[in-house]
């Protein structure tokens, strides 16, 4: 096992692996931001490293002052957590290069499954169900409505290295594809540095319906079961839960099964979640696999009893996952996490600013993931995720009960969040029924 592990993070994911790695007796370094100084990862890692200006690009993004910190403080592993690094094929090499274990998949994996266009290819040949659509980036305009002539209307356009909902746009006729050919090749340009772009048949009311995958370096690959994701705005999930309202056992071994090949397929290492949609007719289809942990891992943590970090940590140094057959992950209950965002929610603008008073909420079933406290100050320069709020109880009804009863004992004054959508979405009669699907939030004010 690791003897010190650098976190190229922050925030609550940062303050998780922190967890994670004292479980372990692995020591730990935060590196932070000038605006960071204060975070609570900072105050409770071992050993901590400022390394640039607040611009994530400046700081958490420099893949030389990273490895700097690595450097210079002993470090022999580093976990790169969700977001800035952690699916950057070129940083992952950097680190195996520079000596150092990379806590996540191969840089080939990373590339593969990063690549939207070439990873549709890789599962279709492994006989996972894909979306019907282009079987590579498209080589221009004409193509992309042949296309469409040929699979029908509405058809998506997606960024081919892109994911959270830039480089995508809509088209229900031949007219709105031609005018978001260009609009979606210039916005994936700008975010990701590549204008390619691939189409797909767009499905009308799908559900979001994710599998957390684990492989280790024995060739074992598992699934831990599905979460649904439906709830989300603009492609960014606001409430997520396990087990899906939708899914029948039958219809959850065939995708669980579905995952673990597109996860074969890529050569995967360590643990990663392979996304589909879900149709209103029952049939399922790839979307995408995102090879790092997931904002909502501890929703499979909680249902599972599986720590995935500590698992993580496990593959990454050569060890064997702790769950060697599939049928000892047993799932239990049902479990819902709620992304608390500073955030005014009427008009989801970001609230960033000092918090004077927090109280987390506690009981039977509750945890809250968070690098919160009072008289800290959240900057404006990164994402508005302050704390994810998590419940379990014996079954879905008891898990809403207990989310309600939890987002009113939450209290954070001094900021806007998100928990009066929360508790809105909570006593809607659809949300209740379990009648979800990605367009749930076109309620809402967008």
């Amino acid at each position: 096992m690791f003897s010190k592990v650098l976190i190229a993070n922050r925030g609550e994911i940062a303050v998780r692996i922190i967890a994670a790695c004292r479980e372990l007796g692995i020591a730990t370094v935060a590196v932070h931001s000038e605006a960071d100084r204060e975070c609570l990862h900072v105050k409770l890692a071992d050993q901590s490293v400022c390394i640039g200006p607040p611009p994530s690009d400046a700081s958490y993004l420099d893949v030389s002052s990273v490895m700097s910190a690595a450097q210079i403080t002993g470090a022999d592993a580093i976990h790169p957590g969700y977001g800035f690094l952690a699916e950057n094929a070129h940083f992952a090499e950097v680190v195996g290069e520079c000596g150092l274990t990379f806590i996540g998949p191969p840089p080939d994996a990373i590339r593969l499954m990063g690549n939207k266009a070439q990873a549709r290819q890789s599962v279709a040949a492994a006989e996972v169900p894909v979306v019907p659509g282009s079987e590579r980036a498209l080589a221009n305009r004409d193509e992309a409505v042949d296309l469409a002539r040929a699979i029908g209307y509405p058809v998506i356009l997606k960024a081919s290295a892109g994911g959270g909902g830039r480089g995508m746009r809509m088209a229900t006729g031949e007219g709105e594809l031609r005018a978001a050919y260009d609009t979606a090749r210039s916005e994936a340009e700008r975010a990701f540095g590549d204008d390619s772009v691939y189409l797909e048949k767009y499905l009308v009311r799908p559900r979001h319906i994710e599998f957390q995958v684990l492989a280790d370096s024995r060739g074992r690959i598992i699934h831990l079961g599905e979460r649904e994701c439906s709830i989300q705005r603009r492609h960014q999930k606001i409430i997520e839960e396990s087990p899906s309202p939708a899914l029948s056992p039958e219809l959850r071994d065939e995708m669980g099964r579905a995952a673990v090949a597109a996860a074969r397929a890529a050569k995967y290492l360590n643990a990663g979640t392979v996304e589909f949609l879900l149709a209103e007719d029952g049939s399922y289809y790839f979307m995408e696999m995102n090879t790092r942990i997931q904002v909502e891992h501890p929703v499979t943590e909680l249902v599972t009893g599986v720590d995935l970090v500590k698992e993580q940590l496990r593959i990454a140094a050569g060890e064997p996952m702790s769950i060697p057959k599939r049928r000892q992950v047993v799932a239990s209950g049902h479990a819902i996490e709620f992304r608390i965002n500073a955030e005014d929610p009427n008009t989801f603008a970001p609230s960033p600013g000092r918090i004077s008073h927090l109280s987390l909420p506690g009981g039977p079933g509750v945890r809250v993931d968070t690098h919160l406290y009072s008289g800290y100050t959240i900057p404006s320069h990164y994402d508005s995720l302050m704390a994810k709020l998590l419940v379990w109880g014996a079954d879905r009804d008891e898990a809403i009960v207990r989310g309600r009863r939890a987002l009113e004992m939450f209290r954070v004054e001094g900021v806007k969040t998100s928990i009066p959508l929360h508790l809105k979405i909570l006593g809607e009669e659809d949300f209740q029924a379990g009648r979800l699907s990605t367009h749930f939030m076109d309620r809402y004010a967008q």
